[in-house]
């Protein structure tokens, strides 16, 4: 079958891409988290883009005292922890790529949380076998071992050039004289002040008489401000000395798994990205145990040489595509994707574009296919193609410096204020991560994504992740770095803003401001932005068979595009409260 776009076009689809955004702006179709398609930051020399303005000014001034991007990154990423502490801090952790400007060189950095070694497969079935996913997802048997420290400092190590202890010093004064509560965050802690009351280390730092933190309130952190100082002299102070401790003793006081020897066992794994042709370009992101790059690359590979173009940018016929594709990898997500060094990932199988072109035909034009009728892909299926040698929380940061090295950075806590404790004396917010394992066979986890065995829980083993930090090159040089926090909703985000600057030629703050759509095989319904969409194209979505959920904004993405005259230009999402910037 020769998938072919219908020369229909719903009214957006037959405007300009300039007049596109003027129309969506005119008619009102804009989720009412954008108030308008952000213009992006311009600079002939750097950019940093975070979620947080303060975030974004830490990591700028490391380039303007001449730091590379690893020093503007870590930066960055440590005041996050003190200024979004809901989304990502340092009791979680991620996933880094770095581009080399110099060799070209693509590297990548797992430094996700792992299982503790008292963990198993079965710790959070009651005794009939039953899952009690709110045993994964709240409180200290939720936790993994934390790796951002250790991610931070291996960056650094290798790529950084200014002092360890000058790139942590603006998140450690940050935390201890303080900042004014934004809108974003005292809405965090509003929807999550039930969970954090029930822990008192949470409730003194984020609750005031019991009540949320409001707007315009200051926030200090002694306790996080300490144990950044403690960090700044030594970082493996987090894993084998006084911070270590206070967490090993704060898990054993609350029915944790976490020991001291479970952190000092910790270590960050450097991999080989995923790296992948798209058209002229390069595509390249994170390996298992991220689900990103593999999918990214299913994604565009089924998307293959598809004109999406020419109909125009969210024709109905494209986002029906897109709704089909996005089914086919979730489907192959929960089936065969873990820790690969706990199980065989067939990644040369699912990123082989014949593998695509054959999954491709299944995808009718004009019908959406059910769940039942999209499977994931058999054991014979996949040994076919796998020697083929062919090419809501959470939060990203990216990070490009003036000889074009560039770092894409996504990494987290997982839910909102993670496992909704903080480790007593130390201010650290610990993470909910065991909850990306499938805690039992087709049970959702809290962002509704099923998984088998492949993913099951194991001592010391990485749950999978969606986080999807990606590098995209041209001609072997920097043409965009992009990624997004989102749980499920990462991987599509990415894929959409990726069309939208190399397929729709839209700048960096369009395409991260652009309505959004996404599916993720189950449950089946075909997430749109609401307002987000004309209704010509809401009923032509329906027509076919999509079960359409209609949701305010989601993700937080970022992203820095260079441009035909070399410039950068960077952008972050108009859904959150960050910002882009160059150090001149």
């Amino acid at each position: 079958m020769s998938l072919k776009l219908l020369p229909r076009r719903s009214p957006l689809a037959k405007l300009s891409h300039s007049a596109s955004i003027i129309g969506l702006l005119l008619l009102g179709s804009v989720t009412p988290a954008i108030a308008a398609f952000v213009q992006p930051a311009r600079s002939d020399l750097d950019m940093v883009v975070s979620a947080h303005p303060l975030a974004t000014a830490a990591g700028v001034a490391m380039l303007r005292q001449g730091g590379n991007a690893v020093d503007g990154a870590v930066a960055t990423a440590l005041a996050i922890a003190v200024v979004e502490p809901f989304s990502a801090g340092i009791g979680g952790g991620g996933f880094a790529l770095w581009h080399e400007a110099e060799t070209g060189e693509v590297t990548a950095l797992d430094f996700r949380e792992r299982a503790p070694a008292a963990a198993g497969r079965d710790m959070y079935l009651d005794v009939t076998g039953e899952p009690q996913s709110q045993l994964s997802r709240n409180g200290h048997l939720a936790v993994g071992v934390p790796g951002t420290v250790a991610g931070l400092y291996a960056l650094h190590q290798r790529y950084g050039e200014l002092p360890w202890n000058r790139v942590v010093q603006p998140s450690r004064v940050m935390a201890s004289q303080g900042f004014v509560v934004s809108d974003r965050l005292e809405r965090a802690i509003a929807g999550s002040a039930e969970r954090l009351a029930q822990n008192p280390a949470a409730a003194a730092v984020f609750l005031s008489g019991g009540n949320p933190l409001q707007a315009g309130d200051i926030l200090r952190q002694p306790d996080l401000a300490k144990t950044l100082s403690q960090i700044a002299v030594d970082p493996n102070d987090f894993y084998e000395g006084e911070t270590a401790a206070a967490i090993a003793s704060d898990m054993q006081a609350n029915g944790g798994l976490i020991t001291q020897a479970d952190l000092k066992a910790y270590k960050p794994i450097w991999r080989d990205p995923i790296c992948g042709p798209f058209r002229q370009y390069e595509v390249c992101s994170m390996p298992p145990p991220s689900s990103g790059g593999v999918h990214l690359l299913q994604m565009l590979n089924l998307l293959g040489d598809t004109d999406l173009a020419a109909p125009g940018w969210h024709h109905p016929d494209g986002l029906h595509l897109l709704a089909e594709v996005m089914k086919i990898a979730y489907a192959d997500r929960a089936e065969h994707l873990g820790d690969p060094d706990f199980v065989e990932v067939p990644v040369a199988a699912l990123t082989s574009p014949a593998y695509a072109a054959a999954r491709r035909e299944e995808i009718e034009p004009q019908r959406a296919r059910s769940a039942a009728e999209v499977k994931a892909a058999d054991a014979e299926t996949l040994e076919r193609y796998s020697n083929l040698k062919e090419s809501n929380d959470t939060t990203h940061l990216t990070v490009v410096d003036g000889d074009r090295n560039a770092l894409s950075m996504t990494y987290t806590i997982n839910g909102s204020f993670g496992a909704g404790v903080v480790a007593a004396g130390t201010g650290i917010v610990l993470n909910n991560e065991m909850d990306d394992f499938s805690i039992a066979p087709g049970t959702p986890n809290l962002y509704g994504l099923v998984g088998g065995e492949a993913n099951a829980v194991a001592p010391g083993k990485t749950p999978l992740s969606s986080m999807t930090p990606t590098i995209v090159l041209e001609d072997d040089q920097l043409r965009m770095a992009v990624g997004s926090p989102g749980g499920s909703t990462i991987i599509t985000t990415v894929l959409q803003i990726i069309l939208n600057v190399l397929v729709y030629d839209m700048d960096a703050g369009a395409a991260v401001s652009a309505p959004r759509i996404h599916h993720q095989w189950l449950p089946e319904t075909l997430r749109i932005e609401q307002y987000g969409f004309d209704q010509l194209t809401v009923d032509a979505l329906e027509a076919r068979g999509h079960q359409l959920q209609f949701r305010g904004g989601w993700g937080d993405a970022n992203a820095i595009v260079v441009g035909p005259d070399g410039k950068l230009a960077g952008a972050a999402d108009p859904r959150g409260e960050g910002t882009a910037q160059g150090s001149h």
